[in-house]
């Protein structure tokens, strides 16, 4: 079941068409990538999805039906721009823009303690945000994004400005998020984070939406036909055994003494044709499809994409 749809939207500024018929499809209770190179419109789709600007064209759906503007109470944002105010105590802000979520104060200070507790932060609810610095401004607003336990989540790059330790804390909790049924919508250029958290993408490119389905579908319709085998003996060995017929693109030697070799099959060609040549004579540890990272798929599927002016 798709917890959120947004079908066919169209959105121009002045002469410039920042979403051309562009659809998205998420999943209830899963991490879904939003993806593009600057400029593609992902920005756009996501103020359209907070209400901040109407699309010119298209629907959009939540929990199968149309979307209204009561719905927002069911979203939390967390844009990559940070709106705290500079000069606001962390907990006086904190409790403020909780209670324009719907809470109640008693709520909303119990949710608080657990969540600035979990976080480290109690020190920090006297300060100003002024005196924090960006991850720890991030953190703060991170918790404001959360606190009224909403079904979809947006999540604009969610983790630049952290550092490696709080980032990889951050990332388990939206994990745990999704593991208790919250749905997430997550844009980002960082393809390491898709690689770890997102279930489902879509890339969008020039206002157009040109790659969608979940992560290993597309990185399925992205491989190459290139193997990987770990072996005993020597580069010439394997060579001669191959005797030209498939492409070694790459040979190493492993700290264990084995040997690692990458095999790039012509068109037609399967894995089981390179385990005909090497099982006879070779002593073979592992074989596997190298299939691309995500960063792989991103330069593939935009480099293709056909650009206009």
């Amino acid at each position: 079941m798709y917890l959120f749809e947004a079908l066919d939207i169209e959105k121009s500024f002045a002469n410039h068409k920042a979403l051309d018929k562009v659809s998205i499809h998420v999943p209830e209770s899963s991490i879904y990538g939003l993806l593009g190179p600057n400029g593609a419109g992902k920005t756009t789709l996501i103020r359209i999805i907070n209400r901040i600007t109407a699309p010119d064209s298209g629907r959009l759906l939540f929990e199968n039906r149309e979307y209204t503007r009561n719905d927002v109470l069911k979203l939390g944002y967390l844009p990559e721009e940070r709106g705290l105010y500079k000069k606001m105590k962390v907990g006086e802000q904190a409790l403020y823009l909780t209670r324009l979520k719907g809470l109640s104060k008693n709520d909303a200070m119990k949710k608080l303690k657990f969540w600035f507790g979990k976080f480290e932060m109690i020190d920090w609810w006297n300060k100003k945000i002024e005196e924090l610095s960006k991850g720890m401004a991030q953190k703060v607003q991170f918790i404001i994004t959360v606190l009224h336990e909403p079904r979809l989540l947006i999540f604009d790059e969610p983790f630049s400005g952290f550092d490696p330790v709080n980032a990889t804390m951050l990332k388990k909790e939206v994990l745990d998020l999704k593991a208790r049924g919250t749905t997430i919508i997550f844009s980002t250029h960082d393809m390491a984070s898709v690689e770890e958290l997102c279930d489902h993408i879509t890339l969008i490119d020039n206002s157009k939406a040109i790659l969608e389905g979940s992560v290993k579908d597309v990185k399925q319709q992205f491989k190459s036909n290139l193997f990987e085998l770990i072996y005993h003996g020597g580069q010439s060995e394997l060579s001669g055994l191959l005797n030209g017929n498939f492409n070694i693109t790459m040979q190493e030697d492993l700290p264990d003494g084995s040997r690692m070799a990458r095999i790039q099959l012509p068109e037609g060609k399967k894995g089981n044709d390179i385990l005909d040549f090497v099982l006879k004579k070779l002593e073979l540890i592992s074989f596997r499809e190298v299939l691309p990272s995500m960063n792989e798929v991103f330069i593939k599927a935009v480099s293709k994409n056909p650009k206009t002016n």
